[in-house]
């Protein structure tokens, strides 16, 4: 039951389609497109997949599931609908959609107390089915769910091609549990960590090999880093990347190319944008490359990474290059979306900035739970990748008013929260080079 909202963000006179010029013919390229007005007002901690098998994307903020389609246009429409499931759209303590790109199955999960009310569609949005929500026991906060390809050896018949892992936290610990059919059931939940990390974790991501990941922004020595699981979720590693270090609580990334390769993607204690990589599962690290260098980066926040081919990443996150402490009330950094790529395994990597007319946020972004007037953009955003090895990144955008937007506009101007995608425009390199130049 889906029902077309509007149409051609393009022409969407209040919140026009915005291009990055690319300063080398390689360098990538963005085109904003906002969600349509009425929809995705309240967009703070999106999630966003998309489906390899049709090109749909689906996005998820708050309680609103939405569909969006684009089209082959240079540069491409985008229509947006929405799909929301009854189930999952009337009550959330915490929302998260994963999509599975290669099965093409998405999953909704709303936080109610210590599970979760979830659902799964195989057609984008348009049938939805009724999930068990998460593992026994399981966590009161901050639930994630993520999937991919089984580890071998396997115990037990999967009557499903992928794994699911359902992972939540509650204080100082956090446990996943898996699913052998789909995301139907999951059986029980199993520790990953006991005081050795902060409960709060990021998103977990599965490589091709079946290496489940779950990233941390505070583990042993303060240091940030994975719980890694070999073996389907049934034991969990700490493995933390030396000299990183937290400040406030921004959640990092971890994502793995084709043939195995882990990026890590973290705000470091600094406020400096970092990225790292790994070739034996997070045991070592390459050394880390600040991303917001030739922007003179000095904050950073919510951090999302992304891997195609085993030496092609990307990773998007909200910078300023105002120095000071970005949760406090009288910050008066200008804050707008960078993503960058690296093309050779993390050794180097290119920035750009995908929102350079319009920023983000204005003022603070605070990361430190419960109420706050800089609150507005929640904990995190997302990122993934289409077949092609086009980027997409799913951000609440704060900053929409014609104030906000103009060089007058004040923090005070910046607290929305709405639903929008960044979207590698075409003419640019993607993460498959099977499929250079993009489309």
């Amino acid at each position: 039951m889906s029902r077309a909202l509007a149409v051609l963000s393009l022409v969407l006179l209040t919140l026009p389609l915005l291009a990055v010029s690319s300063p080398a013919p390689s360098a990538p390229s963005f085109n904003i497109y906002p969600a349509p007005s009425g929809v995705g007002n309240n967009a703070g901690e999106p999630s966003i997949g998309v489906d390899w098998n049709t090109g749909k994307v689906l996005y998820l903020a708050g309680l609103d599931t939405l569909r969006v389609n684009f089209d082959s246009a240079h540069p491409a429409n985008a229509n947006w609908f929405d799909v929301t499931f009854l189930m999952t759209g009337f009550t959330s303590e915490d929302p998260i959609l994963f999509t599975d790109s290669q099965t093409g199955r998405t999953f909704v999960s709303q936080l109610l107390g210590t599970c979760s009310l979830m659902a799964y569609t195989d057609d984008d949005g348009s049938n939805w089915v009724p999930t068990g929500g998460c593992g026994v026991p399981s966590g009161f906060d901050h639930q994630a769910v993520g999937g991919g390809p089984f580890a071998a050896p396997l115990v037990g018949t999967p009557v499903y091609e992928h794994a699911v892992y359902y992972c939540a936290q509650e204080a100082l610990a956090a446990s996943c549990a898996q699913s052998q059919d789909g995301g139907l059931t999951f059986g029980p939940s199993v520790p990953m960590y006991a005081l050795n990390c902060i409960g709060l974790h990021g998103h977990p991501r599965v490589a091709p090999d079946g290496t489940v990941y779950v990233p941390n922004m505070d583990c042993a020595n303060g240091e940030q880093g994975v719980a890694v699981s070999a073996n389907n979720g049934i034991q969990w590693a700490i493995r933390t990347v030396p000299g990183s270090t937290t400040r406030d609580k921004s959640d990092p990334s971890v994502a793995a190319g084709s043939a195995g390769r882990a990026y890590f993607c973290y705000a470091d204690g600094d406020g400096h944008a970092r990225a790292v990589s790994s070739t034996d599962q997070g045991r070592s690290w390459n050394a880390p490359s600040d991303l917001g260098a030739a922007f003179n980066l000095q904050n950073t926040e919510i951090p999302a990474v992304i891997a195609g081919d085993d030496l092609r990443a990307a990773c998007a996150f909200l910078g300023t290059p105002t120095a000071g402490d970005d949760q406090a009330s009288g910050f008066q950094g200008v804050w707008h979306l960078y993503v960058s790529f690296t093309y050779d395994g993390g050794a180097t990597w290119e920035t750009v900035d995908a929102t350079p007319t319009d920023p983000v946020q204005r003022g603070c972004i605070w990361m430190q739970g419960g109420g706050n007037a800089c609150r507005n953009l929640l904990d995190f955003m997302d990122i993934t990748v289409d077949a092609w090895g086009r980027v997409l990144v799913g951000f609440a955008d704060g900053c929409v008013s014609a104030t906000c937007i103009g060089p007058s506009g004040g923090p005070g101007d910046s607290r929305a929260s709405k639903a929008t995608i960044a979207r590698q425009a075409s003419g640019t390199i993607g993460l498959f080079a099977a499929h250079d130049p993009l489309p």
